[in-house]
């Protein structure tokens, strides 16, 4: 169905068509891409022209639907209903058993208690033959969607004659605190109403009444706020920041397929700080994927031109990468170059003019920009910093409640030198070389706003400001905080 498709992308634009369609010319090339967890559709035409037509075709018809009005989708719904009527019969005798019926349900999202739904089986079933046939099937279908507190709201202010006028519709709008006048009630009607002749006549019938609730008008929500409304010219730090983690999954963490589809989803979905998890790759490529589990492996480069097609379609405030970097200096400085040469004028490599350095800059001057999070070399105008932690925050972080285990079952008084877990599991030697608390110059001059750093304490943090500096905290260490220094 046209309702389950997300979007149409031309050419090679996907995971799969960038790996396995060079045989195809790309201009013959178009991927469908589905809502949900459905798996990307990827299609090659006989010609250009083909390929064109589907495109703009697939796209006219999405259009079509988004602007469709609540009676115009209704009119829709037998042809709906009936395909899935015909999906749910099995044995394709036009006849509905309670096993089939339940498959219906699912089908259409609906999670209801097999007694209750057995129940209104058992009602429709005049015949009594375990089967739902003809129009003992649609009034099931037309209980599934009864509700009784709208239809007791509706007897509320209709009274005996069960139909609203604009005056009673009026009285009921004043009544959820709207300023609602009688011409607004009329147009309401006018939009909403299913009879045409109640809808000459400047009445509403339940069905009308219910389609009106049921739409954005009659939603809780401010349709206002489904759009940006919020000043965004506070430093960046005044926000919540929608974030994923390990962004690059697209099931479990131990198996899982690692693709960059999950960093378009990602965006597309409003989210503004994806995580790339690095890891030294083969033929100096740098790879993203979950280090030492069996998660698949991509392309850091691949994932970077998925972020630079998608980072702004759904929003134009700035997006972070957040860099869990295991790699050495010289596929450092590869990453680097990759963000750079790939994402050109989006990476933001300097502070903006005119900005004061004690202030975080604000969502709306960072519009279309890229940051990038990870560990900094210390500038050499500052005082140093002390010994550089080898583990990046976010692994310490991450490190805590295994360290604290193993101090207790390991608990030396003696002990000078402490080795996480993680890299005594890994068996990383390199742990003491001082190759491995360095960070490569060129991936450190990228890393401006989003300095990852150890977290030095509050007293020193208020102390010492330094609003380019971000701790991370495990969900544990963050509760302590709180109760200690909240």
């Amino acid at each position: 169905s046209v309702m389950h498709i997300e979007g149409v992308r031309e050419g090679h634009q996907s995971e799969g068509l960038r790996k396995y369609g060079a045989a195809f010319p790309e201009q013959h090339c178009f991927t469908l891409v589905f809502k949900g967890k459905r798996k990307n559709l990827d299609l090659a035409a006989r010609g250009e022209e083909d390929a064109h037509h589907w495109v703009q075709g697939l796209t006219k018809l999405m259009g079509r639907l988004q602007t469709m009005s609540q009676t115009e989708k209704l009119d829709q719904y037998p042809f709906w209903i009936h395909g899935v009527l015909q999906r749910a019969d099995r044995n394709k005798d036009n006849k509905m058993s309670f096993r089939e019926v339940k498959s219906m349900l699912r089908m259409i999202n609906i999670d209801m208690d097999d007694i209750y739904a057995y129940k209104l089986f058992k009602e429709c079933d005049r015949s009594g033959n375990e089967r739902l046939e003809g129009w003992e099937l649609e009034e099931f279908c037309r209980r599934l969607l009864r509700r009784p507190e709208l239809e007791e709201l509706f007897g509320r202010y209709s009274g005996e004659d069960r139909v609203l006028s604009a005056e009673e519709l009026r009285d009921f709008l004043r009544d959820q605190g709207e300023d609602a006048s009688l011409r607004q009630a009329r147009a309401v009607i006018r939009t909403y109403e299913l009879n045409e002749k109640a809808r000459q006549q400047d009445l509403m019938m339940l069905d009308g009444f219910m389609m009106y609730l049921l739409s954005a008008a009659g939603d809780i929500l401010n349709q206002e706020h489904t759009k940006v409304h919020q000043d965004m010219s506070q430093p960046l730090c005044h926000y919540f920041i929608s974030s994923s983690h390990n962004t690059y999954l697209t099931r479990n963490q131990i198996g899982g397929t690692s693709s960059t589809e999950a960093y378009v989803r990602a965006l597309m979905a409003g989210c503004r700080c994806v995580e790339l998890d690095c890891w030294e790759g083969s033929d100096g490529e740098p790879i993203v994927y979950h280090g030492h589990t069996l998660t698949s492996k991509i392309l850091f480069r691949d994932v970077i031109e998925s972020i630079r097609d998608y980072a702004f379609k759904q929003s134009p405030y700035p997006v972070i990468l957040s860099l869990e970097n295991h790699c050495g200096l010289e596929q450092q400085a590869t990453m680097a170059r990759h963000m750079k040469a790939i994402l050109g004028d989006m990476l933001l490599t300097q502070p903006l003019e005119g900005q004061d350095p004690h202030d975080l800059p604000s969502p709306e001057q960072l519009k279309g920009k890229v940051l990038v999070k990870g560990k900094k070399l210390p500038e050499p105008w500052r005082e140093p910093q002390g010994v550089t932690s080898p583990l990046d925050p976010e692994e310490e972080e991450e490190d805590e409640e295994e360290e604290e285990g193993e101090e207790k079952l390991q608990e030396r008084s003696n002990r000078q030198v402490r080795v996480s877990p993680r890299a005594m599991a890994l068996g990383d030697h390199s742990i003491l070389a001082k190759d491995a608390s360095q960070v490569a110059p060129e991936l450190s001059a990228v890393v401006v706003y989003c300095q990852a750093v150890p977290f030095p304490g509050l007293a020193h943090a208020l102390r010492h400001p330094r609003p380019c500096e971000m701790s991370s905290f495990s969900e544990r260490k963050a509760r302590k905080l709180i109760k200690e220094a909240g």
